[in-house]
């Protein structure tokens, strides 16, 4: 899987990277007036998709507008092997994708065991709009967005095949790692003061057929509650999906948590339940409230968000952490 380092050295966007990592801050819950519009966004491919999911938002469009425009960024970059196209495969050589959608009403869509489609943001939205259920998986989400105007396309790489042809040598299955986490979960508030959130990836490199995480899972991997706050997701979705993880967060902030403390108390659960492995494992929650404070908590200290406001123009953050 990508590292952000390499992310950084192989991306066509690297170039205009820079100018943002320079301003690399530690994590702070920011505080003071409402701030909005405001998006975050996971990891150093957050920083292209929030500037995409600003365009929406300075604009005075919806936040459902904007973090569905901002994750189509990596879900579409064949440099990023941790959300869409280019996403390393499962172990059978698939690229199964996963992704949801949820609003500032409590509307939600979401797609599963998804193949051969670009976008699965896209489709989900289809899903939460089109269709009176929230989450269609596998052949039968494929065949809705064929229906629907989508085409089919092959998304796995050449290099995303050689390195998967190069672990079919030994097929050592390791799904947990810190290398291999790296889903884009982004929440936003636009200037209505409304929220909402997205979340898509490809899973854990090299996991079993038919494997899914808690990226399509309302709940687990994102939540938005319009009168609270809204939480995202990164990480190992097993271990978030056991304590509903952006669920467990929103709940936290209606009951007075800063959404860092939030984000912490979550990740301590993880840890309390877990116990053994937990160095090996890799969980980060990203949350938002109603009045624009976020903040951002995670198990490991390589946990990075991408932040996009008026006073913080795209600038890439660095979470607390439970190992520092």
């Amino acid at each position: 899987m990508i590292t952000r380092r390499g992310f950084i050295k192989s991306s066509a966007l690297a170039a205009g990277l820079f100018p943002f990592l320079r301003k690399f801050n530690s994590d702070k819950t920011n505080t003071g007036n409402v701030t909005k519009p405001l998006v975050l966004s996971t990891w150093i491919f957050g920083i292209p998709a929030n500037k995409e999911a600003w365009r929406v938002l300075e604009a005075g469009g919806r936040a459902l507008d904007a973090v569905e425009a901002g994750v189509q960024i990596p879900e579409g970059d064949p440099n990023v092997s941790s959300v869409g196209y280019g996403g390393l495969p499962d172990r059978d050589g698939h690229v199964t994708l996963d992704s949801c959608i949820m609003d500032d009403g409590f509307n939600c869509g979401s797609v599963a065991f998804l193949e051969g489609i670009m976008h699965p943001i896209c489709v989900a939205r289809m899903v939460m709009e089109k269709t009176p259920h929230i989450m269609l998986v596998g052949e039968g989400a494929k065949q809705f967005a064929l229906q629907n105007g989508f085409r089919e396309e092959n998304l796995l790489t050449p290099q995303a095949e050689k390195k998967w042809k190069e672990w079919m040598k030994n097929s050592g299955y390791v799904p947990y790692g810190k290398d291999n986490h790296d889903t884009i979960g982004m929440i936003a508030i636009d200037k209505s003061g409304n929220l909402s959130g997205a979340c898509t990836t490809s899973g854990l490199k090299y996991k079993y057929h038919g494997r899914v995480g808690d990226s399509p899972i309302i709940g687990a991997a994102l939540y938005v509650n319009n009168d609270v706050g809204a939480a995202t997701a990164t990480g190992v979705g097993e271990e978030v999906i056991r304590i509903c993880g952006a669920h467990t967060i929103v709940e936290l902030m209606s009951n007075g948590y800063t959404p860092l403390d939030a984000c912490k108390a979550a990740v301590e659960r993880i840890i309390k339940i877990k116990k053994e492995n937990i160095k090996d494992i890799q969980v980060g929650f990203l949350a938002l409230n109603k009045h624009g404070e976020y903040g951002a908590y995670a198990v490991q200290n390589d946990f990075e968000y991408a932040v996009y406001s008026e006073t913080e123009n795209n600038i890439l953050k660095k979470s607390n952490s439970y190992f520092q």
